[in-house]
């Protein structure tokens, strides 16, 4: 009994975090949720980056219909971005496999820190004027390139996806906050759904409870946290972006290395 609580609390603990990341900042689920399955509960660290992947679709579905209500989801112009990191996250889950004890890397989460900062000290502050005013078939290539790189960072280690579309639609396609944030969360639902079920086609199901326990606590607040983030002004979403990876990234170095 007293285990069963354990696993509940570290779930919903590890959920909020994702749910809260992924509705605020658009981050892959699997940067929270793995970390503290590994270290909390002892999971597998491949087991532990499929359940939080999985536990990143339905929260990025959700927190993407949050943002499409309020206009901020751009599907048509976000398709080129959303094959190529699908296409290759495929790769990066089966290059993850062969290194299925590796944990979440520090340098990923000095990275966030360092983006987090970004946003912070210098805002995006992109119109949609701007973002439509550019070459297409630049941004077209951009789109390519980024998104090849995102899916074989998301599917080798579970995370960082939802952290590298961020910065490549505000910083490389010129998105405005909102809309960035929520075309990320967009495609973060189909990369998270390709990467999850590569993990689970190499390595076999994970536990299930853990599975269960995070899609339905992540699902609860990443739509908490979509809903208060597109009632925010763009530049209260820069800061909250900011600190939210901040605070995660330094969270889960404490959770790695203490």
């Amino acid at each position: 009994m007293g285990d069963i609580l354990i696993k509940i609390l570290v779930c919903f603990i590890a959920g909020a975090g994702a749910g809260i990341g992924t509705g605020f900042a658009g981050m892959s689920a699997a940067a929270v949720i793995g970390p503290m399955l590994i270290t909390f509960l002892g999971i597998p660290a491949y087991d532990a980056v499929g359940i939080g992947l999985i536990s990143d679709v339905l929260a990025s579905l959700v927190s993407a219909y949050t943002y499409k209500k309020s206009g901020n989801l751009d599907v048509k112009n976000s398709i080129p971005l959303l094959v190529s990191v699908l296409v290759v996250t495929m790769i990066g889950s089966f290059v993850g496999s062969l290194l299925p004890e590796q944990a979440m890397s520090g340098t990923m989460q000095i990275a966030l820190i360092i983006i987090g900062l970004r946003f912070l000290l210098k805002p995006v502050n992109k119109t949609r004027e701007q973002l439509a005013a550019g070459s297409p078939k630049s941004r077209l290539i951009k789109a390519i390139v980024g998104g090849a790189c995102i899916g074989f960072i998301c599917g080798f280690v579970g995370a960082g996806g939802g952290m590298m579309l961020l910065l490549v639609l505000t910083s490389f396609l010129g998105y405005p906050m909102h809309l960035a944030v929520g075309t990320s969360v967009f495609i973060m639902a189909f990369t998270a759904l390709t990467g999850g079920i590569s993990h689970f086609v190499i390595g076999g199901m994970p536990d299930i409870l853990c599975l269960a326990l995070c899609v339905v606590f992540t699902l609860i607040w990443a739509r908490i946290a979509a809903k208060i983030a597109n009632k925010a002004t763009a530049k209260t979403l820069n800061r909250v972006v900011g600190a939210v990876m901040i605070v995660t990234s330094v969270v889960i170095l404490a959770v790695n290395h203490l």
